[in-house]
């Protein structure tokens, strides 16, 4: 099913207060009924508007709920704190922390669910979630060279990987552990974790191909 507004579509302009309202009283839908329970009847009358208006933004209740944990991510920050090792300490604690309302954990979990069998829905929360909060790996990057602390990766293209596999490490870490397996995201793991990262980020300058052989390390 399609969820996005068909771009000829005229009319009034969105209120973005009844969008607002629409989005919060989803959340708090979230949390005192559940996923399985939430209908977009309860929401709109939690938001005080009319079903309808629900139905010509958001074609069903998955696009709705990714739309309105989409709008916690946007809570996500990344304050300069002097280091890059101190600066992913900081996001991953408030990633986490985010992960752990209740809205965000049943609404993230049941539209990944759900997303399994429907593409659409798995491009919006790539396009509406993944892609947006790239952009703190971008910026904490962009700082880091600032700094010295990385060096500056002139092609592009393997920028853009390196940015992906950035965000994949981090959010499938704190994912797993706090969706998953339940266990804490504490300063203990996430300073462990931070050091396995720049660890990687680090890497390992050595040209390696044919005929180069690795610095050896001793024995």
């Amino acid at each position: 099913m399609h969820s996005r507004t068909p771009a000829g579509r005229t009319g009034r302009p969105r209120s973005a207060a009844a969008g607002a309202a629409i989005l919060a009283a989803t959340r708090a839908a979230l949390v005192e009924l559940g996923w399985s329970r939430l209908t977009l009847g309860d929401v709109a009358t939690r938001a005080g508007v009319a079903k309808t208006t629900l139905y010509r933004r958001w074609a069903g209740k998955n696009e709705l709920v990714v739309d309105a944990v989409a709008e916690l991510f946007d809570e996500l920050r990344l304050p300069d704190r002097g280091s890059l090792a101190a600066d992913i300490e900081g996001v991953v604690l408030q990633f986490a922390a985010i992960l752990a309302r209740p809205e965000a954990r049943s609404g993230l979990m049941a539209v990944v669910a759900e997303a399994a069998r429907d593409d659409a829905l798995r491009a919006r929360i790539r396009t509406s979630i993944v892609d947006r909060q790239k952009r703190l790996v971008l910026e904490g990057r962009a700082r880091a060279e600032a700094r010295g602390e990385l060096p500056a990766e002139p092609d592009p293209a393997a920028a853009a990987r390196t940015v992906g596999l950035i965000f994949d490490m981090v959010a499938g870490a704190v994912v797993h552990r706090t969706l998953v397996t339940g266990e804490p995201v504490d300063e203990e793991w996430v300073r462990g974790f931070t050091r396995v990262l720049l660890r990687g980020l680090a890497g390992d300058t050595t040209p390696q191909g044919p005929g180069v052989t690795p610095t050896s390390t001793g024995s």
